[in-house]
């Protein structure tokens, strides 16, 4: 059965002097909530891998955000923001990348009543000659309503990764209310990011520098990687009242098949890095099931976890999926979610998380809550109360899930 919530519920009072606008000087500098069993307390970032327990998996998104938001003038001197979300041709990420000459894409089209049939160049104020050698155009192919499905075409033979790299600014989340930096460039990525895809960054793992990444290692701890790629629904707010009414966007992931073989093992414990790394593991069991069932790897649908009793163990889904990875010579299982985490869920891999703090009213808060036990309100009572600072280039915390 889907859940009753109101999001009203999940409300708090966030100013717009809490947000942080930047991040701080050192990545690891950034202040740590840790919440254990409905205890309460905090030190610095760099103090994580010293709290850390042993045995354990930390499983980290190594997911690039992408330079996507683009500026294009219309003849008329209009200006029309092309922010790409998704592939259309080529449909993976990777070849979408790597096309040279022409891609289409998903995009969020703003000042889109102002773009009509004509073909639009890259504005270019400062005249680089590169980006002008690039002769990048925008054709739109196909509208619904803020979103679009857009050409572009360029000349060189640069695949369309240089052509962002050359063109595009870092996406930055609206609720910074600035435009983009050059700080940006480095510090919304995460250190380890490698594969290009996101459009929002995975922030948890923001505050990681390479001496944190090797502290944690030096203590044997098992660190594991998965990708989902971000996308641009993660700022979308819940504008209805229930919770069910809200629509989850689809994120694809990939996970390895070593990943999945020490899940089966079962013999450490998970500590996810994000909400994101959270969304990817959970969804892991519904796959499961899938490949039981029916022989085949399926997507998670958003209410997926609650319409129905599943009496398989965690161990059996997992099992499950690595069967199916083996009998097809697969070394990654793709796949992709639009899982929703709210009060009511069950957890069945993920024991610890490190997450930033969340927009109020969000679906990100109602996965902290189901991860709390609905225990989020002290939380953030103490987070307010104690200095921390919110959102993406905010403040971390660490928290371990209460039944």
């Amino acid at each position: 059965m889907i859940p009753e919530i109101h999001i009203e519920d999940y409300n708090y009072p966030l100013t717009d002097d809490r947000i942080a606008k930047y991040p701080l000087a050192g990545r690891d500098e950034s202040k740590l909530l840790i919440y254990k069993d409905g205890n309460i307390s905090e030190a610095v970032f760099r103090d994580l891998p010293g709290l850390l327990p042993e045995k354990t998996i930390m499983v980290f998104n190594d997911t690039k955000v992408v330079p996507a938001r683009l500026h294009f003038r219309r003849g008329t001197g209009a200006m029309i923001e092309i922010f790409c979300l998704e592939p259309v041709s080529p449909p993976e990420y990777g070849t979408a990348f790597s096309a040279a000459g022409r891609c289409m894409w998903k995009c969020v089209i703003g000042n889109a009543k102002r773009w009509k049939d004509d073909v639009l160049s890259l504005y270019n104020p400062a005249s680089v000659k590169e980006i002008d050698d690039l002769g990048l155009t925008a054709e739109l192919k196909g509208r619904d309503g803020r979103t679009g499905t857009v050409e572009f075409v360029w000349r060189d033979g640069s695949p369309f990764s240089r052509v962002l790299e050359l063109c595009g600014t870092i996406p930055i989340p609206p609720y910074l209310n600035r435009e983009s930096e050059g700080i940006d460039a480095e510090r919304y990525q995460t250190t380890y990011a490698r594969i290009r895809g996101s459009v929002a960054a995975p922030t948890a793992g923001l505050h990681f520098t390479e001496d944190t990444l090797a502290a944690i290692r030096a203590k044997g701890i098992d660190m594991e990687t998965v990708c989902l790629h971000v996308g641009a629904g993660t700022f979308l707010p819940v504008k209805s009242s229930s919770v069910a009414g809200h629509p989850m966007h689809r994120e694809p992931f990939t996970v390895s098949l070593r990943l999945l073989k020490a899940l089966v093992a079962g013999d450490r414990q998970v500590i996810a890095v994000g909400t994101t790394s959270v969304r990817t593991l959970e969804s892991l069991y519904y796959i499961g099931v899938k490949c039981i069932e029916t022989g085949c790897a399926g997507e998670v649908g958003q209410w997926e976890p609650y319409t129905r009793e599943y009496g398989y163990t965690t161990k059996q889904a997992l099992e499950a999926i690595v069967k199916y990875l083996e009998d097809n010579s697969l070394e990654e299982l793709r796949s992709g979610t639009k899982i929703i985490i709210v009060p009511g869920f069950r957890f069945r891999i993920t024991e610890m998380l490190v997450t930033n703090f969340h927009q109020p009213e969000s679906t990100l808060i109602l996965l902290v809550s189901a991860f709390l036990g609905g225990d989020w309100r002290p939380v953030y009572d103490y987070a307010l109360g104690h200095g921390f600072r919110f959102l993406s280039y905010g403040d971390s915390s660490f928290l371990y899930r209460r039944q």
